[in-house]
């Protein structure tokens, strides 16, 4: 008697039901193994939570230019040329155009090209500098800011002006946010070329 009540077909899984004892282990290492698809690293969930540092939606036009100008005062921390990875996600242009950021048409599309205009003679006073100086700020639209920005490098004796160019993006998944549309010196930049 006992041996056909032991011999008895299986009762249905159903989502309402309470899985069984056996069950249970193969359903939590399910749920685990759901958590973090197998493609991405352990710590996955983790550095999702930390987003990278860029443009918020709470930030206003001069917001968005101090956080960029502080990224490349302490660009190298906490990784090298980490400022200006913060300064490539404010960029505001298409990856796939050229692009008038810096003054002339470059394809910065590639965040090495980018990179490398910023360790070109002009720019690089960016990079750690000492101090700053806003000269002058202005809204030119209710969409469009433009500031004047003196810089002091971390080098004897270097001191350049640039403009920073920011626009609000209407529509699209950047709608409210301020991204750098340009990033201008003051003075004839490029007049050697540059190798990018």
């Amino acid at each position: 008697m006992s041996f056909s009540s032991s011999l008895s077909s299986p009762q249905p899984l159903s989502l309402f039901s309470k899985p069984s004892s056996c069950c249970k282990a193969a359903i939590s290492r399910f749920r685990a193994s759901a958590d973090v698809p197998d493609f991405l690293s352990a710590d996955w969930l983790e550095s999702r939570r930390k987003r990278p540092f860029g443009p918020r939606l709470s930030f206003s036009a001069e917001e968005a230019v101090r956080y960029q100008l502080d990224a490349l005062m302490f660009n190298d921390q906490p990784r090298q040329d980490y400022g200006i990875e913060v300064m490539y996600r404010f960029a505001g242009f298409d990856p796939f155009e050229r692009s008038t950021y810096f003054g002339p048409f470059f394809d910065l599309g590639q965040f090495e090209r980018f990179r490398r205009i910023f360790h070109h003679s002009t720019y690089r006073v960016l990079l750690g500098h000492r101090e700053r100086k806003i000269l002058s700020s202005l809204h030119v639209k209710e969409n469009r800011y433009k500031q004047r920005v003196w810089i002091r490098g971390a080098r004897p004796e270097e001191e350049e002006t640039f403009q920073f160019t920011m626009v609000q993006r209407v529509g699209g998944c950047w709608d409210g946010y301020w991204l750098t549309e340009s990033l201008l010196h003051d003075g004839d930049t490029f007049s050697g070329g540059v190798a990018y």
